[in-house]
């Protein structure tokens, strides 16, 4: 068997190289026209400075008008470039349409507005699931719609990006995020299939997973979230926002589909493979290679391991940590019945 596995581990790698597609790709940035919505704090403003400073043009959408030129004079102190901004709400397809044509041409479409509201499912309003969907999902079709046929258009021809921000709970399902979950999930099915349509155009799409990032709106989220989503969505750890827009920036010029932000990411990223397009054969073989481990069946002698192997064993541990803290009879009795 050992034997056998090294025969044709090569042979699968050989093999990957030749048929992985789409190939690797460098999306430049200098002197190009990036488009963040989000944009005026965390993750989308951190992700502003760094373009600007490599030399893009920068313009800036969000909901704040306020906010958007704290922003703007943000980064004019600390690159001494300008950036344009936008003020609409995602929601509203006309009004993002408006900006996009003030702003003109797009090259790099950064989509990354976000909201979250952590709470279990049957004590979440109707009122606060929708807002995630439409702010989250539909926001994203808005901008994108309104951005697209610019972006065919454009005169270089050279390669553009289409990004999409996600998070680690656009991988995993995790306790108390239930909407914003399915919110999340949701981006990498746009992603996949606009990637198909796209490609043709010389547009790459990337989903970017970021974990808990330390921003503004995580400190709302952390004050009203559930105890057991602190230790869920906790044990991950959390990054600085401009650690994440660089790691983001970075895979967006790499036309990278799947872009990772912490070692807890890339296993996830391995784990979660399925068909999503994938540009390096070493990554295609590692994933390949590994989905059999990662994936292991349903043992109890692997604690229930499946293809969220991480998260499983995370989760197993945080019932038992749960238990210590809170003595939650009735969340034993629900949570280990199967």
């Amino acid at each position: 068997m050992v034997l056998l596995s090294l025969i044709l581990l090569p042979i699968l790698l050989l093999l990957l190289y030749f048929i992985v597609r789409p190939r690797p790709v460098t999306i430049p940035i200098k002197n190009r026209h990036v488009f963040i919505t989000g944009g005026s704090s965390g993750i989308g403003l951190a992700l502003a400075q760094q373009a600007a400073s490599q030399g893009a043009r920068v313009s800036l959408l969000a909901r704040s008008l306020n906010k958007l030129q704290e922003a703007k004079e943000s980064i004019r102190r600390s690159s001494g470039l300008d950036v344009a901004i936008f003020s609409a709400d995602v929601r509203d397809h006309d009004a993002v349409q408006k900006a996009v044509n003030d702003a003109g041409p797009i090259d790099v479409l950064v989509v990354n507005q976000g909201v979250f509201v952590p709470q279990e499912l049957e004590k979440q309003g109707l009122d606060e699931i929708k807002f995630m969907i439409d702010v989250n999902l539909m926001g994203s079709f808005n901008v994108i719609k309104a951005a697209l046929p610019l972006m065919k258009e454009r005169k270089d021809r050279l390669p553009a990006s289409i990004s999409l921000i996600s998070s680690q709970a656009g991988q995993v399902g995790i306790y108390g995020y239930t909407a914003y979950s399915a919110s999340k999930f949701g981006l990498r099915g746009l992603a996949e299939a606009l990637q198909q349509e796209v490609i043709a155009d010389n547009i790459h799409v990337s989903v970017v997973y970021p974990p808990d990032t330390d921003t503004p709106g995580f400190e709302k989220e952390n004050e009203v979230r559930p105890e057991l989503t602190k230790l869920l969505a906790g044990s991950s750890g959390s990054m600085k926002a401009d650690e994440v827009a660089k790691k983001a920036l970075d895979g967006i010029k790499s036309g990278s589909f799947t872009v990772p932000c912490n070692f807890e990411g890339h296993m996830l990223a391995i784990a979660t493979a399925g068909l999503s397009p994938q540009r390096s054969f070493l990554m295609a073989f590692i994933e390949v290679a590994s989905v059999g481990v990662l994936r292991l069946g349903h043992s109890p002698l692997v604690l229930e391991m499946d293809h969220h192997y991480f998260f499983r064993l995370l989760l197993f541990t945080s019932r038992i940590s749960w238990m210590r803290i809170f003595g939650y009879n009735k969340f034993h009795h629900s949570i280990f019945r199967n």
